[in-house]
């Protein structure tokens, strides 16, 4: 009897899904702690904005830099490097005396964990079989979620009891930790693993053979090097699309990743701690998502054969149900109600995830830490505007309950988005 594959790229996916969760619960940290973090400091509500959102404007300039230098040294050593910069951050903003040096911190965060998920996505396009690639990016995305959460419903409780720095220094821990282990263990390709036997190679490399090119490819392979490969890609219709939905999903979810609990405070008359629980139950909506989204692309993919389909047709329905669950949201005053709506609504945003993220391998070829990057700063970009407008909008209007209008609109913008983006078509389904 022939040997069974072995399963070590469900041992890598682990160490990729940690690096995400590690990396959320350090940068979500900063949403419960919000209030009392402005109270003892004495921050307007702009500087609050500005404070929440600093971290994003770093990460979404470094994005293409970072994914180009993963993609030099590889996944091993560019993780593990980045591991370490986002818990020194960690530990600065536990103990920052002013305003400026949260900012500072912030922004050596935003550098730190701007290569993570362009180095994580080009590991799963190298471990995952074809079949199994968008399951691999939404068990990824999930990852995120739970130090979401985890951020979320500890914060909350654990600022009754502790001060908001001890909670942040504790928070630096678990990356190094994990950086640790993770550049002991890791190899960059499954050849390149002695664990992994040859029933799992031929798995992995399933499907990969029979991506034939024509003239007729709507993203054909681009065969120039770096930085002008990489223009050549971002100027195509396609990745303009995707850019466009990454913008709207990247700054709807940073409402709920950063002014949320606040805003349930202001318009639903709930504690700090009880926003905090609110907030894991959206996230938890969008953890749900991220699986789902992962196992209902890859089904469609493998009925069908149709990328565009399974990619486009998942992203743009789900951003639409999303925007009509955010607009029922903004009728309901009871918050137990609202928040069940817009976990609802979380939970169809983030089945576009795992669509996006198989998209830029799609894409990508053989740049998919640089494409990723890219998709991935422009909607950063959109995430590192969103705390500073929404906290101008709250400071001109005073009408908290107007913002879930806005983002209605945002979603429904990337449902849009969505039906304009063509992936490579010639990917055979067999």
């Amino acid at each position: 009897m022939a040997d069974r594959p072995t399963t070590v790229r469900y041992q890598v996916l682990t160490w990729l899904t940690l690096a995400a969760a590690v990396s959320y619960l350090c940068r979500n940290a900063v949403s419960v702690a919000e209030s009392t973090v402005r109270s003892e400091l004495g921050l307007t509500l702009a500087q609050s904005g500005w404070f929440m959102g600093a971290f994003f404007w770093t990460y979404a300039v470094f994005q293409v830099p970072c994914g180009w230098f993963a993609e030099r040294v590889g996944t091993r050593i560019a993780l593990s490097i980045f591991a370490v910069g986002w818990s020194v951050a960690t530990f600065g903003i536990g103990v920052a005396p002013m305003f400026w040096l949260l900012i500072v911190a912030q922004l050596i965060m935003g550098v730190a964990q701007a290569g993570v998920f362009p180095a994580a996505c080009n590991s799963i396009g190298q471990w995952m079989p074809l079949a199994q690639r968008t399951l691999g990016c939404g068990v990824f995305t999930a990852g995120m979620q739970i130090g979401a959460i985890i951020a979320s419903w500890s914060v909350g409780v654990l600022i009754l009891e502790f001060d908001w720095r001890w909670i942040f220094v504790a928070f630096s821990m678990p990356g190094i930790l994990w950086a640790l282990g993770f550049v002991s263990w890791f190899r960059e390709r499954p050849e390149l693993t002695p664990a992994v036997n040859l029933q799992e190679l031929e798995l992995i490399r399933a499907g990969r053979d029979t991506r034939d090119v024509n003239a007729n490819d709507v993203n054909p392979p681009v065969a120039d090097d770096d930085w002008a490969g990489l223009l050549k890609i971002a100027r195509r219709p396609s990745m303009l699309w995707l850019c466009g939905q990454q913008i709207c999903r990247a700054s709807g979810y940073m409402f709920f990743a950063s002014w949320f609990p606040t805003f349930l405070q202001k318009t639903r008359d709930v504690s700090v701690a009880e926003s905090g629980y609110l907030q894991g139950l959206v996230f938890a909506g969008t953890l749900t998502g991220c699986i789902f989204g992962g196992i209902l692309t890859d089904w469609i993919w493998r009925r069908t054969g149709g990328l565009r389909l399974s990619r486009s047709g998942v992203g743009a329905a789900a951003l639409g149900a999303c925007s009509i669950l955010i607009l029922a949201a903004w009728f309901v005053q009871n918050a137990e109600l609202a928040v069940a709506l817009l976990t609802l609504g979380s939970f169809f945003a983030a089945l576009a995830g795992p669509a996006a993220f198989a998209a830029t391998i799609d894409i990508g070829g053989s740049r998919v830490p640089q494409v990723f990057g890219l998709m991935n700063m422009v909607g950063n970009f959109a995430a590192a505007a969103c705390p500073v407008v929404v906290g101008k909008l709250f400071e001109v209007t005073a009408d908290w309950d107007l913002v879930l209008l806005l983002f209605a609109g945002v979603y429904f913008t990337g449902a849009i988005c969505w039906i304009f983006v063509n992936p490579q078509p010639h990917v055979s389904s067999n």
